[in-house]
């Protein structure tokens, strides 16, 4: 056993894989066959739900267990309409573990997802939003700074790490997001108390990925400096900033908030329906980057390790260079 084995044993365990290594669910990218490539090269696919239909998503799990037998997971996102849903789709089908993201679980939706026998999963922003999750019964927490793509938070990686891993690391485990894209980063958050990593990112532009040639293109292209945060124009709406590569897509999203609040102002919709379209925005958006290959008018979500993202390999390749990579920086430490 390795010196990075024995650092990645807890969650490597917890998720039931050979490495702690998480894939971040990316909507429209990760679906079954990028999940099942991860899941087979020894990380942890997750599916990411986004505004799939619970129909939908049965079809993806299904599509998935056909493509590996490892374990992998499904993210849902908090402020799906149809939650309730989604929680016995992946209860139907066994999931074991699912990831909640978006902002707090609604009542009682943990106890509902561990009653059907999966492991929960939940975002930590804060280290007391850390606590709460804790206390509501969640089995891990991700830390996902400020570097990471799509949907973000205002803290870096590095500072949430100093913060939240030394008060709830021995709680239960804790895996690292957020501008991850080499090795020698992963070992360091390891040795600081994390179990395990999730790098999104790295794996948008992999081989197996479905995302169109022209977005990938735009990951080898970019430096991290272009993977750009979008800006929030009305306090009254309070929109997660989404980062992404700089193009008329972010042009085109400031003015969406400005049509949204505007109907906010009229009293034609409520908030719920106003964050609601904002989100519905990214998705298709989203989708016409990944999907149709339109990188100028569509969303190119990435994080700033883009930079590192230098051409398109096999998932399998980019596991073994991530764990050769921990293993030498760790060895050159002693």
């Amino acid at each position: 056993m390795t010196h990075l084995d024995r650092l990645m044993a807890r969650g490597a365990e917890f998720l039931g894989t050979r490495y702690a290594i998480m894939a971040g669910a990316m909507s429209w990218v990760s679906e079954r066959h990028l999940v099942a490539a991860i899941s087979n090269a020894g990380g942890f696919g997750v599916i990411a739900c986004g505004a799939m239909t619970p129909e939908l998503l049965d079809a993806e799990i299904a599509g998935t267990k056909t493509l590996t037998t490892k374990s992998f997971g499904v993210n849902l996102i908090t402020m799906h309409p149809q939650i309730s849903e989604l929680i016995d789709v992946c209860a139907k089908h066994q999931v074991t573990h699912v990831v909640l993201a978006g902002g707090l679980p609604p009542t009682g939706s943990i106890d509902r997802i561990k009653a059907n026998g999966a492991k929960v999963i939940c975002f930590a922003p804060a280290l007391a939003l850390a606590k709460k999750l804790i206390r509501s019964g969640v089995d891990a927490l991700v830390i996902e700074g400020m570097e990471a793509g799509g949907h973000i938070g205002p803290v870096t990686t590095s500072v949430l790490a100093q913060e939240i891993l030394p008060s709830v690391s021995e709680q239960l485990p804790v895996f690292v997001a957020g501008g991850i894209g080499r090795g020698e980063a992963i070992a360091a958050y390891l040795e600081m108390g994390a179990s395990g990593v999730q790098l999104g990112t790295r794996f948008a532009a992999a081989t197996e990925s479905i995302a169109h040639a022209n977005f990938k293109k735009a990951f080898f292209r970019a430096s991290a400096r272009d993977a750009t945060a979008s800006v929030q124009i009305d306090p009254r709406l309070p929109v997660i900033p989404v980062r992404a590569l700089k193009n008329q897509s972010t042009e085109s999203f400031t003015a969406k908030q400005r049509e949204v609040a505007q109907s906010l102002d009229e009293g034609s919709i409520e908030m719920g329906e106003a964050q609601l379209q904002i989100e519905h925005y990214w998705a298709g958006a989203l989708r016409r980057a990944v999907i149709d290959g339109d990188v100028e008018n569509g969303s190119v979500m990435a994080g700033q390790s883009v930079g590192m993202v230098v051409k398109e390999e096999p998932v399998a390749d980019i596991i073994a260079a991530l764990v050769s990579e921990a293993e030498a920086a760790l060895a050159a430490r002693g």
